[in-house]
């Protein structure tokens, strides 16, 4: 009586560890949205499509820890280097008319 309950027990705990197999997965992997992966692992998890996409999401490489600030900052230095390229091409274009200017009054 007593060792079947303990196999019980055993099965029990297999079954818990694979369902959040995802879920510890992320942890050892030291994913940073760990929280999510684990809640998203609990309650969809019972869905074989919720399980495997969980499994998929553990396995990916970390994110970015601040993903708004970094695309925050790389469109700041786009529009620095649009406006560099701008400024650059006025400047040009500004003596390319002072050379054709001293060209017609000679």
């Amino acid at each position: 009586m007593v060792n079947h309950s303990v196999f019980e027990i055993i099965v029990l705990l297999a079954a818990v560890a694979l369902y959040f197999l995802p879920a510890l997965i992320a942890e050892r992997r030291m994913r940073h949205d760990l929280l999510t992966i684990a809640l998203f692992n609990a309650v969809i998890g019972w869905t074989i499509f919720g399980w495997l996409f969980a499994l998929y999401w553990a396995l990916q490489p970390n994110p970015p820890k601040d993903i708004g600030g970094s695309a925050k900052e790389r469109r700041r230095r786009l529009g620095m280097l649009l406006f560099s390229r701008q400024l650059d091409d006025r400047a040009h274009a500004r003596e390319v008319r002072e050379a054709e200017r001293r060209r017609s009054s000679h």
